[in-house]
């Protein structure tokens, strides 16, 4: 009950300076990059390199790219090394510095599968037995918006906000908020309705230039409640860059040639985003 009274009256001036701003004039002046991950969060592991650690590589390339393309713009960072950022500082960077793109960079992976091998006898019963078995197939891009996702949705949201478990104080700092409980997701999302068709537009840009560009699997944008664009209070994406679960994308990841493709791509699609969206 605390959580939705707050999130009501903050959503209250959230919405009317918003459409302020939007009525008088928008521009692209500021954009924060997040890094996903850091310090003890180290996210998805691929056979030999860790998501936190590729997404940082990405995410200061891509600030470089737009200091130097867009020497206009201020680039801020939520992390440049490797370092623990708790998930409401990393929107209140955004917020505080006004910022008017968010993009938070991941890597995505896929959970080992469970496969029958066989069957043994165990006090004259038969039971099946299993293994693990490492999915390394699936392959792609795909890009995040804040949303109340339904049911079958639930999965990577509820991965992406677990880290706020092994943040001090998380239910302070979060008011009472339960990273386990999908009604929360729902309530938040109230913070995102005014960005949702600029961040709808941002994300399918990325999607595009990656598919276009680069050739990428894509699978698409997506609504879903994570919690760190549920808080940002401007358009925001979170772009899962590929699949660390997979050897030819872990490869491509690390690899110089495919971090610059990745940064030109995202760079591509916000100076599109930018010059279709920004008001006289």
């Amino acid at each position: 009950m605390r959580l939705k009274k707050i999130v009501f009256l903050l959503a209250i001036p959230l919405f009317i300076s918003t459409h302020a701003a939007f009525s008088q004039g928008y521009k692209v002046k500021t954009i924060v990059i997040d890094a996903g991950h850091g310090g003890p969060k180290s996210g998805a592991a691929g056979s030999y390199s860790l998501e936190k650690n590729v997404a940082l590589k990405v995410a200061l390339k891509l600030g470089k790219k737009f200091e130097e393309e867009m020497p206009d713009v201020k680039i801020l960072y939520t992390r440049k090394t490797d370092i623990d950022v708790e998930f409401h500082k990393r929107a209140a960077l955004a917020n505080d510095n006004k910022a008017d793109i968010f993009i938070s960079i991941h890597c995505n992976s896929m959970p080992d599968r469970r496969v029958l091998t066989g069957y043994s006898t165990k006090r004259g019963k038969k039971v099946a037995q299993y293994a693990s078995v490492k999915n390394t197939s699936t392959s792609g891009t795909e890009t995040f918006v804040a949303g109340s996702h339904r049911l079958n949705e639930q999965d990577a949201a509820i991965r992406e906000n677990a880290d706020i478990k092994l943040e001090k104080n998380y239910k302070e700092n979060y008011d009472g908020y339960d990273p386990n409980d999908p009604e929360t997701f729902i309530i938040l999302s109230l913070f995102k309705n005014t960005f949702r068709d600029k961040s709808l537009k941002l994300a399918r840009l990325i999607q595009d230039a990656y598919t276009n560009d680069s050739k990428r699997v894509n699978r698409g944008v997506k609504e879903q409640g994570l919690l760190i664009l549920q808080r940002c209070g401007m358009p925001a994406v979170l772009t899962e860059i590929g699949f660390i679960s997979n050897p030819n994308e872990e490869d491509y990841m690390n690899s110089a040639d495919g971090q610059d493709e990745i940064v030109n791509s995202i760079y591509k699609a916000v100076k599109t985003y930018k010059k279709e969206t920004e008001i006289n």
